[in-house]
């Protein structure tokens, strides 16, 4: 009788022992690969490959990508490894390959060159940022920083030779990981640059441009200083001299365009009080708008000067007495239609 209650405790034991080893083993997952991994760091840890690495997760077993780079790892290559490193029974959910990252902050070469335009505007002479452009003294492309790498680019060291438009800059990243933060230098050459209405084609002295002549484009200021002229105000305009393709144009390489030729017939007009006659002329001169200039009157044979008005007409001046130019512009009015007194 006394027996019976310890076998039945004995029984309840030996019930309770395949339970609580259950229990332990549903504690410890089994190993998971993972397809693909990010890394940060130089080195590829055991706990980057696969999850519930448990102790052994610490433990560098490969060598990280380049920075902003992705590599490859065969998952028969990543078991070996991992047994050789008592870790076992690894679920590899049949993924034939793993992916490894190594994340990176990416400055371009157009961020770099931003971000030194900014420390150099309003510099010795120089304007604004968005105006100048700037050259490095080798090609930089993309720059691969640390993923701790996280600070603002702040400028330490700043040159500038407004001689030769030289630069020397450097710059400090501070580092999530270390107190030393990281230092970028960079040189090269700044230049200002305006918009500049640039020649599609070579064009000769009195040469009137078109809109097929001009382009826009940003040149370096030098080139013409302050006499820069916009697109829109060149088109129209007549050259002044020769100029070449490729040229970025000046306001005083232009001017407005003639309104009248050498040689050409053109129309005198003689307007006063209660009068106003008109004759012909022949033009001994070119003249643009607002321009006094020769003129043969056909009738008298004499030469009399008028201001250019319109294409091909030009207002008598007072230098002559109204007399004579009334007499002579009414000998003219027989034989011109369009000629009238009031």
């Amino acid at each position: 009788m006394t027996m019976r209650p310890l076998f039945l405790a004995i029984a309840l034991l030996a019930g309770c022992v395949p339970a609580l080893a259950q229990s332990e083993q549903d504690a410890v997952k089994a190993p998971v690969l993972r397809a693909h991994v990010i890394v940060t760091s130089e080195v590829v840890r055991i706990g980057d490959l696969i999850d519930n690495a448990g102790a052994a997760a610490q433990i560098a077993v490969y060598r990280a990508p380049d920075l902003g780079t992705t590599g490859s790892l065969r998952t028969a290559q990543v078991l070996d490894t991992l047994r050789a490193h008592q870790v076992i029974g690894v679920d590899t959910h049949d993924i034939r390959e793993v992916s490894v990252t190594r994340s990176a902050r990416t400055l371009s070469e157009k961020d770099i060159q931003q971000q030194i335009a900014k420390v150099l505007e309003q510099r010795s002479g120089l304007g604004n940022a968005e105006n100048l452009s700037v050259t490095f003294d080798r090609e930089l492309g993309d720059l691969q920083l640390d993923a701790s790498n996280s600070g603002d680019l702040r400028a330490s060291v700043v040159r500038y030779d407004p001689r030769s438009g030289r630069f020397d800059v450097m710059f400090e990243v501070a580092n999530d990981l270390s107190s030393a933060p990281t230092r970028l230098r960079f040189t090269g050459i700044v230049v200002e640059t305006v918009e500049a209405a640039v020649l599609t084609r070579n064009v000769e002295r009195g040469d009137v441009l078109k809109a097929s002549d001009v382009v826009v484009e940003r040149r370096p200021k030098a080139e013409t200083g302050n006499e820069a002229i916009l697109r829109s105000r060149a088109l129209g305009m007549q050259a002044r001299r020769s100029l070449r393709m490729g040229q970025a144009i000046k306001i005083s390489d232009l001017g407005k365009a003639d309104l009248i030729t050498r040689d050409q017939s053109v129309t005198l007009i003689y307007e006063a009080p209660g009068i106003y006659l008109t004759g012909r002329g022949k033009a001994l001169e070119n003249g643009t708008e607002g321009d006094t200039v020769n003129i043969l009157n056909l009738q008298s044979k004499r030469t009399i000067q008028a201001v250019v008005v319109g294409p091909g007409q030009a207002a008598v001046t007072a230098v002559t007495p109204r007399a004579t130019i009334t007499a002579a512009l009414a000998r003219n009015a027989a034989d011109a239609p369009s000629a009238k007194t009031e």
